[in-house]
């Protein structure tokens, strides 16, 4: 057995149903729900619950591709190794990179999120946090201090985890259905949704923008979570798919009750300049203080450091899962890929990423410039699911698929079309600013490929091609596309959507057909085949999950 296999096999399973369904649940409810009503609002008006909407059908379809492939490899960081399993290293270290990107990113961002609220306290240190875009030097200084505590929760074992994240996701869910409850018995003012400039002030381009923009992608991208901790699943097969889908219905659920009541509780006389001239520190607390529930506000400044708090534990989890499955991918040093033999913990991946967060914290100081980098960063890393899921069911049709839906044929290319559309409307020059961060994580890729001969490395770039391609001509298309996305106007309002429609379908058969038998998918077939016959015949010291193999 490898090194990295014994490693890798020193994971627990033990999370069930309930606890990955928890731990998709815990991820999305985090401080997207303290700032995403207000935002899409600003952004969409009343027609922010179309906003909600839209990013729950993108996040359910693009989910059910990922579901077939966590069922298929119940490994660490799964999200990370799919691009690599069906074209080999160029895509599935962009398609990585993008995901880890997305993921790390949040974590700096929820520990922002409860500075910001904490701003709003009748304390005036408090109020010093935070300057109205971003934080201060004492308040990043405080959000440090969270990091440090996310990454403390996750440094001994991952029962100790998943006991405290469960404990935490109760209350997660609990408060802000509370909240919407309050809000909408407080003040229900339905004048709202017909005054201030309509029902769509700003058109419905706006809220195709607020998807992408305003934090519900963000909140919407936890349904990875269970799959970036597959390895500590005992039933991957039944658990992945129930708690991927069931997290996030649930979290839609609340989401729109809280929508529905920031939208009736704000008083007119705060919408006098339309819905985009609110600018709440706490929108939430302060619309509570506002009608006089002062228990509310003090519950919320309260779990304005219980939510990010559980959801950024949860991220340092799963991004140190997702480093060990890059280290596996071949594309980091060894040490990444360690895990823990007592506790189970992949601790080495835990520092760098805390290393990481602490410099997203020092340049990206604002929730709001935070989640718009998730956003488009995500949208970017979805793409690779639709395309892999179809590509080894071309290539690999022969490896056991727990989890196999038969529309899966159709689901895939509307999920690539749904995840290119959502990059569109994210707005110029934000997709091109996040495409080329994409771009600053190819060195790393070289160090470690180049120097390969060129007929190893040949197939790797031909079947890679698709996804820099793709990248290129969806920055293009932003760029030149309509001006309600921030483009230069050379696409007709309308046809723009056709012609991204279009991009993505013609990207997606070229990306399904670029796809190979790559080395890491050879070996890995083997070594899931072999530890299958393994536990048929009983064999305890060869029943260990299998690793991927370097390519």
């Amino acid at each position: 057995m490898s090194t990295e296999q014994g490693s890798h096999s020193n994971y627990r399973r033990t999370l069930g149903t309930t606890a990955l369904t928890a731990v998709g649940l815990g991820s999305i409810i985090g401080s997207g729900w303290l700032f995403g009503a207000e935002r899409a609002a600003v952004l969409a008006g009343p027609a922010a619950i179309f906003a909600w909407v839209i990013g729950a059908i993108v996040a359910l379809t693009i989910a059910l591709t990922y579901t077939e492939l966590g069922s298929m490899f119940p490994k660490a960081g799964g999200m990370v190794r799919y691009g690599q399993y069906s074209h080999g290293s160029l895509a599935g270290y962009m398609a990585a990179w993008a995901n880890w990107i997305a993921i790390v990113s949040v974590i700096p961002g929820e520990a922002t999120a409860s500075i910001q609220y904490m701003s709003s306290w009748d304390f005036g240190w408090a109020k010093n946090l935070y300057d109205g875009k971003e934080l201060t030097g004492t308040g990043i200084a405080l959000a440090s201090v969270l990091l440090v505590f996310y990454f403390f929760l996750n440094w001994f074992a991952i029962t100790l985890f998943a006991k405290t994240n469960n404990a935490i996701t109760v209350f997660k869910v609990v408060v802000p259905a509370l909240t919407a409850g309050a809000l909408i018995f407080a003040h229900f003012d339905t004048s709202n949704v017909t005054d201030h400039g309509g029902f769509a002030p700003n058109g419905w381009s706006a809220v195709f923008s607020a998807v992408a923009v305003a934090g519900i992608v963000w909140a919407f991208n936890g349904f990875q979570s269970p799959l970036n901790m597959a390895a500590e699943a005992r039933n991957p097969g039944k658990s992945l798919p129930k708690a991927v889908i069931g997290s996030i219905l649930i979290a839609l659920v609340i989401y729109l009750a809280l929508q529905v009541a920031f939208l009736m509780a704000v008083p007119a006389a705060d919408l006098s300049g339309g819905w985009n001239s609110l600018a709440y520190k706490s929108p939430l607390a302060d619309l509570s203080v506002a009608w006089g529930l002062n228990w509310l506000a003090l519950l919320l400044y309260a779990d304005a450091f219980v939510s990010p708090s559980g959801t950024g534990m949860i991220y340092a989890a799963t991004t140190s899962r997702m480093i060990n499955g890059v280290q596996e991918n071949g594309h980091l040093p060894k040490i990444f890929g360690k895990v823990d033999p007592k506790t189970g913990v992949p601790k080495p991946a835990l520092l760098l990423n805390l290393a990481i967060s602490f410099v997203f914290l020092a340049v990206f100081r604002g929730w709001g410039s935070i989640a718009e980098i998730v956003g488009v960063a995500t949208v970017i890393s979805y793409i690779t699911g639709p395309v892999a899921v179809m590509s080894l069911r071309r290539i690999a049709p022969g490896m056991k698929r727990p989890v196999k839906l038969k529309a899966m044929p159709v689901i895939a290319p509307i999920a690539m079309i749904f995840g290119s559309l959502v990059m569109y409307w994210a707005r110029w020059p934000l997709t091109g600013k996040v495409i080329f961060i994409m771009a600053i994580g190819l060195p790393i890729w070289a160090w470690y490929e180049l120097r390969k001969p060129w007929a190893e490395l040949k197939p790797h770039l031909k079947a890679g091609a698709w996804m820099v391609a793709y990248l290129l001509v969806m920055a293009f298309v932003s760029w030149a596309g309509g001006t309600e996305f921030g483009g230069k106007g050379y696409l007709a309002q309308g046809w723009d959507i056709v012609v991204v429609a279009l991009i993505a379908l013609a990207f997606y058969f070229w990306g399904v057909r670029s796809a190979w038998r790559n080395p890491t998918l050879v070996e890995t077939e083997k070594e899931m085949a072999a530890a299958e016959a393994a536990e048929a015949s009983g064999d305890p010291e060869e029943r260990s999950e299998p690793s991927m193999a370097k390519s």
